[in-house]
């Protein structure tokens, strides 16, 4: 006869056995969709041209896509690692220098009443009229580049973080109150823990415009000739009629940028997860 401790151990081993299928399948369903949708996308791409005889210059087919990808890796590549490059410098650099910020704004409503709009002003602010100024002010380089991207990036975490040391909860600031906590104490030990989550919610948002921000300033900083990012041969296969490869380009700038997504949720689900818990049931 089967004993009830035997009867718990099976009930345990099927639920074990259960919850691993159901794992697998949700991975399964979350590659699946992304996957079909890519092909559902190609095939009414290769229609389209079919159907309305695009000339090759406006609208190559995914083959010719695909085709020019393959011989330009090489090129690609090394494009793809110095734009990263100054995408990932600028996120970070906006990471520090918003939360930085964020807690400045948290500490004084009159500090951030005088210099919020200042911040807002640099989400605001259309980058291709400043670009030129940029560049004389700071040259054809890399940190003009780096300098782009923090400028269009910043903002999300600026807002997000300050935010996050704001919406604290009024019953913990009392506990902290009423035990004499420091001001000092009271930012580290409640203020900070809590904006953790929304400083990754703006860093998501980030990472994307930190790779726009870099290509954007590559397609000024690139008409010097000495750089070689994504933005720099966008503009040249553009100038040539490259389209095939121009879309590849897009196409591996597309995948920057979630790569750099991927791995701020990477970051957030491992090392941040005490903190992020509450951030990462809000994107599932």
């Amino acid at each position: 006869m089967i004993g009830p401790e035997q009867t718990l151990k099976m009930s345990e081993n099927t639920e074990k056995v259960s919850g691993g299928r159901n794992l697998r399948i949700a991975i399964l369903g979350r590659l699946f969709a992304p996957l079909l949708v890519l092909v559902l996308l190609v095939i009414v791409w290769q229609v389209a041209i079919i159907f309305f005889k695009i000339h090759p210059i406006i609208l190559p087919t995914p083959l010719a896509v695909f085709q020019s990808f393959w011989t330009e890796r090489s090129i690609l590549a090394k494009a793809a690692f110095i734009t990263g490059a100054a995408a990932l410098c600028g996120l970070v650099t906006s990471v520090v220098l918003g939360a930085m910020i964020a807690v400045l704004f948290s500490q004084s409503a009159k500090l951030r009443a005088a210099f919020y709009p200042y911040v807002i002003f640099l989400q605001t602010v259309p980058i291709v009229a400043i670009a030129p100024l940029l560049i004389i002010w700071s040259g054809n380089n890399f940190r003009t580049i780096v300098l782009v991207s923090v400028i269009i990036s910043i903002f999300p975490i600026v807002s997000n973080t300050t935010a996050g040391l704001l919406s604290i909860n009024e019953n913990l600031r009392d506990l902290f109150r009423v035990n004499d906590a420091t001001r000092w104490q009271t930012l580290i030990k409640l203020r900070v823990p809590a904006a953790v989550s929304h400083l990754v919610l703006g860093t998501r948002i980030s990472c994307g415009l930190a790779v726009i921000g870099a290509i954007v300033g590559e397609f000024f900083v690139g008409n010097s000739g000495a750089y070689d990012g994504l933005g720099t041969i966008m503009t040249q296969w553009q100038g040539r009629q490259y389209t095939s490869a121009l879309i590849a380009a897009v196409l591996v700038s597309t995948l920057l940028g979630v790569l750099f997504f991927g791995s701020i949720n990477l970051l957030s689900r491992t090392v941040l997860r005490r903190w992020t818990s509450a951030a990462n049931l809000e994107s599932e």
